[in-house]
């Protein structure tokens, strides 16, 4: 499980504060409107901000003060993060290795992971030469051979098409299913929490709120939640 206890993130002076829990190989949806803090929530879970009072627990264990690449968490962010000069291969095994000195089982992992998200077969390719779709993909690769238990994604198929962002969300939801990994997921669309998350977490007003059942939640929106999504006044 991951607990969030009496949580502060300050995020350049901007504060955000969570008291939550979320229940471990669980799916959630964070939304909420527009820089409310959804990025803020998940990067001071993964260590990328500074946490000016509270703590973060995985487990049962603390890890308020560790290190990013010492959480247990792997995170996808909007632009892909993938470096032009290498191969999608060599992408990839930037997950296991920056210095891509990889084992055989290592790179077994890499392979596979290839096959997994649909790219076998082009692996030696650069990013330029892949769609945008097939960079989401070869991000996503990136961060599966990490094996963390806590997948973080902030809005990484913004950018793709209606039908190409559909295909990545159904592409997730079944690989974390198979991983059994918690994941946390930042959209500013209801349609994606409707469609992959169990619950939604609500980012309001500088507040965190805990996680509500997706179908709940979007069907009888609080007031910022209402506000953010132009959904009629209640009588």
């Amino acid at each position: 499980m991951l607990k969030l206890e009496r949580l502060v993130i300050d995020n350049g002076g901007f504060l955000l504060s969570a008291d939550l829990s979320a229940t471990a190989g669980a799916k959630y949806a964070v939304i909420g409107p527009s820089g409310a803090g959804k990025s803020t929530l998940i990067g001071g879970i993964a260590g990328f901000h500074p946490i000016k009072s509270g703590h973060i627990l995985w487990q049962g264990a603390e890890i308020t003060d560790a290190l990013p690449g010492k959480r247990p968490v792997a995170m996808l962010f909007q632009d892909g993060n993938l470096f032009p000069h290498l191969s999608v291969e060599q992408n990839i095994e930037l997950g296991i290795d920056p210095d891509l000195r990889l084992s055989p089982d290592d790179q077994e992992r890499v392979a596979q992971a290839i096959h997994r998200v649909g790219l076998a077969g082009l692996g030696t390719r650069r990013p330029a030469a892949l769609s945008g779709g097939q960079q989401s993909r070869a991000a996503l690769a990136r961060v599966l051979v990490q094996g963390r238990p806590l997948l973080m994604l902030d809005e990484p198929f913004a950018a793709l098409g209606p039908a190409l962002k559909a295909d990545m969300l159904d592409l997730v939801d079944t690989l974390v299913r198979e991983s059994g990994a918690t994941l946390l997921m930042v959209s500013h669309d209801p349609a994606d929490a409707r469609r992959i998350a169990d619950e939604v977490i609500l980012v309001a007003e500088g507040i965190a709120h805990p996680p509500q059942p997706t179908a709940k939640l979007l069907d009888d929106p609080p007031p910022a939640l209402r506000a953010y999504l132009g959904a009629p006044d209640l009588p």
